[in-house]
């Protein structure tokens, strides 16, 4: 990983996820996301197509504490699925993967990238809009207990150039 190290990351490693992992990742998603859960099946599928898809853990001495993923078709990029377990939120462990995840996009070419996330999700919606990404669309009643899905997408052109400019007015 290209990132450098956040000290509120102390212990915890990311890396590639394996097959050996989904069954952890699996019970995490299920505890994560009840409602909407994805089949364990779906992550053994994402993982066969590595052409088009990169997925990571997070994971300290005692487990798996976080995951996502992406796909990325040129010239589009979508978060997949991202979730850190409550107990380690505010580690930087989300902001580690999402970093890992938009490296990804660019390596691969993608222009933008996009992610849907709960319209009922303000800490997400904060963490992607740190990111720069912005939200273009609503999809009503996407989630299985009929809450919205917000679209967002972080252009990469714009957001380079909202980086410079924050770097010419002195701004980190």
């Amino acid at each position: 990983m290209s990132t450098v190290p956040d000290p509120r990351m102390m212990g915890v490693t990311v890396r590639d996820m394996t097959l050996d992992d989904v069954p952890a990742v699996g019970i995490l998603e299920h505890k994560l996301f009840p409602i909407d859960a994805w089949p364990v099946q779906m992550f053994l599928d994402e993982l066969s197509q590595p052409e088009t898809r990169r997925y990571l853990v997070a994971e300290t001495g005692d487990g798996i504490v976080g995951y996502a993923g992406l796909m990325c078709i040129e010239p589009i990029a979508d978060v997949q699925t991202i979730a850190v377990v409550p107990d380690f939120e505010g580690r930087g462990i989300g902001s580690t993967l999402l970093t890992e995840l938009i490296d990804e996009a660019r390596r691969r070419g993608a222009a933008d990238v996009l992610l849907e996330v709960r319209a009922d999700n303000p800490r997400a919606q904060k963490l992607y809009a740190r990111f720069g990404f912005e939200q273009i669309h609503v999809r009503p009643r996407y989630y299985r207990d009929g809450v919205d899905a917000l679209i967002m997408r972080l252009q990469f052109a714009a957001a380079e150039t909202i980086g410079e400019e924050a770097k010419e007015a002195g701004q980190p």
